[in-house]
């Protein structure tokens, strides 16, 4: 029986589920899950990461760290923790560009947070046997400062849906059309809580998953001090808007159409994040993607390459639009950094 099959005899028997249920289902069910079975990463894949795009986006995040470590008083020890490290690039541009700063390499003990199976085996095969894995954070040991990255890590965090009626907000749930097949379906009851106020028909998405890593790691780095970058697509304001998707191939597809077979994803919410951190002690702020990467300097690391190679300039051209531009990934994207109180982690010092 395919996941899809599962899902429809579950809710035939127990009633529609809601939309952050179904995304985990479909992501993570031990068997049939998108992350537990088949990730596909690459242009060969079903989507493209920036670090995939272009080493300078690694580059820049492992002098970010670095530099990061420096301005915290250069720790003997440090936790570099990377959570959703993919196929392990990121992390080797990193590492690569920190060797410029071997004090740092000695300290940082490198920790990979991450659930897949399979990508855990891409990434040792990459990477060797220098890091070490956990499951989650709560099993990176504390006591030391931290800087932890995550690149597309939010996104997949499931989140439920309120859709704005003329009598209130009512949860959207997955449930079965006529043919029993999974619809989108609206539960009959007026949601409880709180929640904003709307014109009928808007949709507001809301992600406990989010929030709860938000205040995880304003936690850890309020008491052992260090940083975050996150760095995702999604909203530095609070907002509306259906954002669930599912890419399949580099397309989108009907998010119930092949649950496990295809990548879900909603935008991150920011503005819980960063409130869940500061409600644990620590501080949080936020740039685009673009202005981050310029900050960090990532006109002249282009310059740089092309100089080196300049048969690859077109291509390198490329690379720095798609990271930067406004229509492209420069403003849709944004770099969240989360930090201990006390000081500001370089190129948001004026965010």
């Amino acid at each position: 029986m395919s996941l899809r099959e599962r899902l429809e005899a579950q809710i035939a028997q127990a009633g529609p589920i809601s939309v952050a249920q179904y995304m985990t289902a479909a992501l993570h069910d031990p068997t049939e899950g998108y992350y537990a079975t088949r990730p596909a990463l690459g242009e060969a894949g079903d989507f493209v990461t920036a670090p995939l795009i272009s080493q300078m986006f690694g580059e820049l995040v492992g002098v970010w760290a670095a530099a990061a470590w420096q301005m915290m008083g250069a720790p003997a020890t440090v936790r570099l923790v990377e959570m959703g490290p993919g196929d392990g690039t990121l992390m080797a541009d990193v590492s690569r560009a920190a060797r410029m700063a071997p004090d740092f390499l000695e300290a940082a003990e490198v920790w990979l947070v991450e659930t897949s199976e399979p990508l855990k085996a891409i990434q040792q095969r990459r990477l060797g046997e220098g890091p070490r894995w956990a499951a989650s954070l709560a099993e990176v040991p504390g006591g030391a400062p931290m800087i932890l990255i995550a690149n597309e890590l939010l996104d997949c965090l499931p989140t439920r849906q309120f859709v704005r009626t003329a009598v209130g907000w009512t949860e959207q749930l997955v449930g079965l059309d006529r043919d029993g097949r999974l619809a989108f379906v609206r539960n009959p009851t007026p949601a409880a809580g709180l929640l904003p106020d709307a014109a009928e028909g808007a949709v507001y998405e809301q992600s406990a998953a989010q929030a709860a890593l938000g205040a995880l790691l304003g936690g850890r780095l309020a008491r052992d001090g260090g940083a975050a970058l996150l760095i995702d697509y999604g909203r530095d304001r609070a907002g509306f808007g259906d954002t669930l998707q599912a890419l399949r191939r580099h397309l989108k597809v009907d998010p119930l159409a092949c649950p496990g077979e295809a990548d879900l994803t909603v935008h991150a919410d920011f503005p819980a994040v960063m409130d869940a951190a500061r409600q644990q002690g620590a501080e949080a702020v936020i740039l685009t993607q673009a202005e981050f990467l310029a900050r960090m300097g990532v006109g002249l690391r282009a310059e740089a390459l092309v100089a080196a190679r300049p048969d690859k300039s077109p291509m390198i051209g490329r690379q720095l639009n798609r990271l930067l531009a406004a229509d492209q990934m420069g403003d849709l994207f944004k770099a969240c950094c989360i930090h201990s109180p006390g000081w500001t982690p370089p190129a948001f010092e004026d965010a």
